[in-house]
C-alpha cells in the first residue's frame, strides 16, 4: 500500500496508536431474510472530530483485511471535509474498492427514489457475492435505516419493528435515530409499492408512444 495516497497520513503519524479510536465493522447476517450474504456496517473511517481519532490508513487496511469490495457512503462531501477525510472517496478508489456515493443529510431519510436506487445497487453487489459495506458518520442512523429497508425488501414477512430490533442487536440501541427515519421505515413498504406502480405505468406509457 502506498502511504502517499493517504492525504491524512502525516496527521496519522501525530496520533499515537494507543490514542486511536477503535474501528469496528459489524457484519449483519442476512440469513433472516433468506440471503446467504452479510452486510457490513461501520462508522466513518479515518474520522478526526472532537474526541474521535481514527487513522484512515489503518482503517482502510482493516477494510481490506476483512475482504471488503463494495463500499456505500452516505456522508455528504461537506461532512467528509468536516470530519477531516476530504479525499476518502478517492482513497477508496485508489485502493481498489468499488465506491457508491449516495449522500443524504445526517439524521434525515433519503428521498424514496434515491432509497430505491441505493437498494437496487446493494442487491446487485450482494447477488454478485461482493463483500459489501455501508457507512455514514456513526453507522447508526442513515446506515441502519438503509439496512432495515433492505431487510424489508428482501422479506415480505419482515416487519419494521423486527428490522429495527435486528439492527439494534448489531449496532446498539442508537440505531435508527430520528423520528423522520423511524417514520420513513414504517411507511417504506407502502410508499415503495406505490413508487413501483407509478414507474411501471410511466414506462408503459413511454413504450406505447
Amino acid at each position: 500500500m502506498r502511504t502517499s495516497e493517504f492525504d491524512s497520513s502525516s496527521e496519522d503519524e501525530d496520533v499515537k496508536e494507543e490514542h486511536l479510536t477503535p474501528f469496528h465493522i459489524s457484519w449483519l447476517p442476512l440469513s433472516s431474510v433468506d440471503c446467504s450474504q452479510f452486510l457490513g456496517i461501520c462508522a466513518l473511517p479515518g474520522c478526526k472530530y472532537k474526541d474521535l481519532r481514527r487513522s484512515l490508513q489503518k482503517d482502510v487496511e482493516e477494510l481490506q483485511n476483512q475482504g471488503v469490495q463494495d463500499i456505500f457512503v452516505f456522508c455528504t462531501r461537506g461532512e467528509l471535509n468536516k470530519y477531516r477525510v476530504p479525499s476518502l472517496l478517492e482513497v477508496y478508489q485508489q485502493q481498489g474498492f468499488t465506491v457508491h456515493h449516495n449522500p443524504f443529510p445526517d439524521g434525515d431519510a433519503p428521498k424514496l427514489e434515491q432509497c430505491c436506487q441505493i437498494l437496487e445497487e446493494l442487491q446487485v453487489s450482494l447477488e454478485n457475492n461482493k463483500r459489501t459495506l455501508i457507512h455514514c458518520y456513526g453507522g447508526l442512523g442513515r446506515s441502519a435505516l438503509i439496512a432495515a429497508c433492505l431487510l424489508l425488501q428482501f422479506s415480505v414477512t419482515m416487519t419494521p419493528n423486527k428490522a429495527i430490533e435486528i439492527l439494534r442487536e448489531h449496532r446498539g440501541g442508537g440505531a435508527i435515530q430520528t423520528v423522520k427515519q423511524y417514520n420513513f421505515l414504517h411507511e417504506f413498504r407502502e410508499k415503495y409499492a406505490t413508487f413501483r406502480e407509478s414507474t411501471e405505468v410511466s414506462t408503459e406509457r413511454s413504450v406505447s408512444r
